[in-house]
């Protein structure tokens, strides 16, 4: 793989560049030694909720706006092929 970099780019790309290489001889540095690995770096927790029944809009409030309405039911646009 090649890297096309044009001469007026070549000094802000090598600055750059060691930039990244010092981050990661830094990183390099850091005692991982007791640390689990993760896949995300915040403790993820589950955001589901119950689902549970509660009082909502009735059918025809909820389509009174609807652009395309057909049998009790917001008619979109087909997306997929049949």
């Amino acid at each position: 793989m090649t890297l096309n970099i044009r001469d007026d780019e070549v000094d802000g790309v090598m600055e750059q560049l060691d930039k990244f290489l010092t981050y990661v001889d830094n990183l390099k540095g850091v005692d991982t030694t007791d640390i689990e690995p993760t896949t995300y770096a915040l403790k993820m927790q589950n955001v589901f909720r119950a689902d549970e029944v509660k009082p909502s809009l009735s059918r025809e409030a909820a389509l009174s706006n609807a652009p395309l309405q057909e049998d009790g039911y917001f008619k979109v646009p087909r997306v997929l092929e049949a």
